[in-house]
């Protein structure tokens, strides 16, 4: 087992350290909080041992779990790296495109493994159909959410629609060409809604919509290839196949048949696969616990999660 060690103990820090806790993969060590009333809180409330210094938790695990602000993340992970120490980040990775390339370099140069939080990667709907993507030309996705102030302290593209960045840069094999959006400050300081074009250079294009003053919760995601067309739910999830093949010669009674205006016939057939049900944060974690174990490439790599920071940057410069 893995020792591990939670830098953060805010709403999602809470449920990393439940998680770790009930893992058979860690033997979770206890974390650090920079707010000692919060940390002596968490503490006393759940049990885990509170460290009262960030140095003296990295000493004694493994692993260093961060979840702490999107701004501190940069000397977290630099500074468990320099005690050469395997780290799992939060999204998104750092604040700056160059904070990350740098934590990527260190991380290469002592050797150690780092994976991003990017947990919709884990979703049960994305895991049934993720195989059945190949080569999608047009994505759409759309991520709503009622408001909440937590969070509001960076842009939504940050916040909500990072997490489709992520999707669509993982299942698109070509380099983003264009980049046209635009957003709208309604409540925060910063863009509480916004539209985003990416335009690839193999000619996909992904429309991303996500918005955090939403009278409902929305996560949906389509993607339309050749014969298919395929929908997930993240939120829900749900997810939807529908496949064209040729039509039979004879076709039955109860076949869905399509004609172009060519005179070719397509077939029409859901291929809609079993959803296995399972807890997301909890995956993302242990398979990280694996890529260590084994000394494999983490799902997520710390590239991964610079490249989705980089879109995500070119998309807010459009504001």
């Amino acid at each position: 087992m893995l020792n591990a060690g939670v830098l953060g103990a805010g709403h999602l820090g809470k449920i990393h350290l439940r998680l770790l806790n009930q893992s058979d993969k860690y033997n979770l060590v206890g974390f650090y909080d920079a707010n000692e009333a919060n940390g002596k809180k968490v503490e006393a409330e759940f049990g885990y041992k509170f460290f009262h210094s960030i140095d003296a938790l990295i000493d004694a695990v493994d692993m260093v779990d961060i979840v702490t602000p999107t701004l501190s993340h940069y000397d977290c992970a630099k500074k468990a790296i320099s005690k050469r120490k395997h780290i799992f980040v939060e999204k998104p990775i750092t604040n700056t495109v160059e904070e990350a390339e740098e934590i990527r370099q260190l991380l290469a140069e002592y050797k150690l493994r780092g994976q991003v939080g990017h947990v919709e990667r884990f979703n049960p709907a994305f895991l049934a159909v993720k195989d059945d993507i190949n080569a999608p030309m047009f994505i759409e996705t759309h991520r709503l959410a009622e408001f909440n102030p937590r969070g509001t302290d960076v842009p939504v593209v940050l916040d909500l629609m990072i997490h489709d960045i992520d999707i669509v840069l993982s299942l698109v094999n070509s380099k983003v060409k264009n980049v046209s959006a635009s957003g709208v400050a309604v409540i925060s300081d910063t863009p509480d809604i916004a539209n985003a074009r990416l335009e690839f250079e193999n000619g996909c294009v992904a429309n991303l919509t996500a918005s955090r003053i939403s009278l409902k919760n929305m996560r949906k995601a389509r993607f339309f290839q050749k014969d298919a067309y395929i929908s997930v739910d993240f939120l829900e999830k749900k997810c939807e196949v529908v496949k064209m093949k040729d039509a039979p010669q004879n076709p039955g009674d109860f076949d869905m048949i399509l004609q172009n205006a060519e005179g070719i016939k397509k077939q029409i057939y859901f291929d809609n696969p079993e959803i296995e049900t399972n807890n997301a944060i909890l995956d993302e974690l242990e398979t990280f616990a694996d890529a260590i174990n084994n000394n494999t490439t983490p799902i997520v790599t710390l590239h991964d999660g610079t490249e989705a920071l980089r879109v995500a940057n070119q998309i807010i410069n459009c504001f």
